[in-house]
C-alpha cells in the first residue's frame, strides 16, 4: 500500500480551515485526474471529453440530438460542437440530418468509433482510485454528492 498524499505537503501550504483545505484538495485532485486522463487518451487521438461523447452515443443505442449529448456530458463543454466536428472528421461519429426539420441534426457513433472504444477499454491499465476500497469509494462519492 502506498503512503497517503497530503495536500499541505503537495503544494507546500497551510490552510485557515479544514473546509478550505478540502476545497483546495478537490480542485487539486480534479486537475491531477484531468492530467492523467489527458495523457491516457493522447495516444488514441481523442480527448477525455471526446471519449465521453463516444460513450454517450454508444450507451444511447440510437442517434441523439447534439443538445441531448451536451446535456449528458460529464463536463459541460461549451465547445461540444467543435469536439463533435473533430470526431466526425476522424469518422468516429456521423451526422444524420433530420428529414422533418433541417435545423435538427442527430449524431450516431460509427463502427470505427465503436472499435476505438473497444481498443481503449482493452488498454485501461491503471485505476486512478486504486488506493480506495469499495467502501471508501462509495463514501467519497456520497460526500461529493452532498457537496453538490
Amino acid at each position: 500500500m502506498r503512503l497517503m498524499g497530503d495536500i499541505s505537503k503537495d503544494i507546500n501550504s497551510k490552510f485557515p480551515s479544514n473546509k478550505v483545505k478540502a476545497l483546495i484538495n478537490i480542485k487539486y485532485t480534479a486537475n491531477w485526474l484531468n492530467s492523467h486522463q489527458n495523457s491516457f487518451f493522447k495516444p488514441f487521438g481523442i480527448s477525455p471529453q471526446q471519449f465521453n461523447i463516444l460513450k454517450i452515443l454508444k450507451g444511447a443505442k440510437e442517434p441523439l440530438k447534439v443538445q441531448t449529448i451536451k446535456d449528458r456530458m460529464i463536463e459541460r463543454a461549451p465547445n461540444a460542437t467543435r469536439l463533435m466536428d473533430k470526431l466526425c472528421a476522424k469518422k468516429l461519429i456521423d451526422r444524420i440530418p433530420c428529414p422533418n426539420d433541417r435545423r435538427v441534426v442527430h449524431i450516431v457513433i460509427t463502427d470505427k468509433g465503436l472499435k476505438l472504444l473497444k481498443e481503449i477499454h482493452i488498454n485501461v491499465k491503471e485505476d486512478l482510485l486504486e488506493n480506495l476500497t469499495q467502501e471508501e469509494a462509495m463514501q467519497l462519492s456520497d460526500l461529493l454528492d452532498k457537496i453538490r
